[in-house]
């Protein structure tokens, strides 16, 4: 996770961008469409990372000049498993079986010692 913080100013900019899905201060997601374009300029042109960004209107000072090649490498990963559809779904806080992470925090909580000796 990165330390960097968006500012508001930051954010605003950041919204302002087509290819910004949300923004917050702490985080930065990109839309399905952008990050298949990206990984497909990167294949098949032979564009690097930040030449994709900043040809998308980002300002790498902004973002982190190392932030577009880490995307990049994750994306093609995901893209190379699940195709588009991989790069269009949101899939953060799921498991791979598609249950959300942590529901069995749930469980334990149902489960405490004076429950299971009453059972």
């Amino acid at each position: 996770m990165s330390k960097r913080l968006f500012n508001r100013e930051q954010i605003n900019e950041l919204l302002k961008n087509k290819n910004v899905a949300k923004c917050s201060e702490k985080s930065l997601s990109y839309i399905g469409a952008f990050k298949i374009k990206a990984v497909k300029q990167y294949n098949e042109e032979g564009l690097i990372p930040n030449q994709i960004f900043e040809e998308a209107g980002f300002n790498l000072r902004l973002i982190g000049k190392g932030n577009p090649r880490h995307r990049i490498k994750i994306w093609r990963k995901i893209y190379t498993a699940k195709g588009g559809a991989g790069l269009s779904a949101e899939n953060r806080g799921r498991s791979k079986g598609g249950a959300r992470r942590n529901s069995h925090k749930k469980f334990l909580k149902i489960m405490t010692p004076e429950a299971l000796a009453a059972a």
